[in-house]
């Protein structure tokens, strides 16, 4: 596995290990073990999510701002433009974007640690995403950052408007968002890492 570091260091790109033949490929998708070992990504996974989507629609910029999830997020199929935005109040990055495509065929992982907000657009025909997460899905604790906030100027790769959610349209701009303390974030990270630290 290679561990890329993106312009918000904390964002990282997994790269796995494929073996191809003429029969097709394996490669292992996750590995706790050389996770924690190699991106220093040691926090229990409790929920896979899997959705499907056309060309051009977005998704995001979500993010919950109680029960903060970190999210190990890879497409299956087609490709997608995938985007973090650091709202980390106490971050040099606060405000800042990384985006990354992934696809089907480059195989590669994006892990948002939480205290991000995660969005993504699909450019092929269709696309198919799946995402770890490190905390369960609580809606009443979810927000939505306007994809297109011109404070964030995300160069989203589209020429046409995008397929959004009524929730989606309604996302607010990062100068009227809620955001995260410090405490707000790391707290399950280090709860997290301290109970994988003792069953090992």
């Amino acid at each position: 596995m290679k561990v890329i570091q993106t312009e918000i260091p904390d964002v990282l790109i997994i790269e796995p290990r494929v073996f191809e033949d003429e029969r097709g490929f394996f490669y292992e998708s996750y590995n706790e073990q050389v996770l924690r070992e190699k991106a220093s990504v040691a926090l229990h996974f409790v929920q896979d999510n899997h959705s499907r989507s056309t060309q051009n629609v977005l998704r995001g910029l979500h993010y919950q701002i109680k029960q903060p999830q970190g999210k190990l997020v890879r497409v299956v199929l087609g490709e997608v433009f995938d985007v973090a935005v650091d709202l980390r109040a106490n971050s040099k990055y606060f405000g800042q974007w990384v985006g990354v495509h992934l696809n089907a065929k480059n195989k590669q992982q994006l892990w948002i640690p939480a205290g991000f907000a995660h969005g993504f657009l699909v450019v092929s025909e269709y696309a198919e995403v799946l995402y770890k997460t490190t905390n369960y899905y609580a809606p009443e604790h979810e927000r939505s950052l306007l994809w297109s906030d011109p404070d964030l100027a995300i160069a989203w790769p589209i020429k046409v408007e995008p397929i959004l959610s009524t929730k989606d349209r309604a996302g607010k701009r990062l100068k009227e968002a809620e955001v995260f303390a410090e405490s707000e974030y790391t707290c399950k990270q280090v709860s997290a890492r301290t109970e994988l630290v003792m069953n090992l």
